[in-house]
């Protein structure tokens, strides 16, 4: 089902793998493209995989959109888990692909029932790991 405002789509296999990141706990990350009008499934980090390992899959010249789950310790000794929704939009794109991902973007956020933090990064500065655990205290 297309959205007349961006005319995208969004692979139900985007929502199945993002419940069991949410659920099951399976998967550290996902990474989604926009390859014909759709938003399909990129790549998948088991749970494993650490931050470093995520920033390192996304592209340096193309954007993508991204879930990870951070697992973490409050001050008080707790342990957390927040679901971070990133807008990962280098300014080494090209334009036409940023203005495709910006325009579909709230819409695909919407399918994603469950998403805690969102960030939006146009470089690797903007997502470290120090920016992304001051986000989810």
């Amino acid at each position: 089902m297309a959205n007349s405002a961006s005319g995208m789509a969004v692979n139900d296999e985007c929502k199945l793998k993002f419940l069991e990141l949410k659920s099951k706990r399976n998967y550290r990350f996902i990474t989604y493209k926009i390859e014909d009008q759709q938003v399909m499934l990129d790549k998948i980090g088991g749970p494993d995989e650490t931050y470093e390992d995520f920033t390192n899959s996304l592209p340096a010249d193309e954007c993508r959109y991204a879930v990870f789950d951070l697992d973490f310790t409050t001050d008080e000794n707790c342990q957390k888990s927040k679901i971070f929704f990133i807008a990962w939009s280098p300014d080494t794109s090209k334009v036409r692909m940023k203005m495709v991902y910006a325009s579909s973007k709230d819409r695909f956020k919407r399918e994603l029932d469950g998403i805690q933090v969102e960030l939006q990064a146009t470089d690797p500065s903007e997502m470290s790991f120090d920016i992304i655990k001051s986000r989810a205290l």
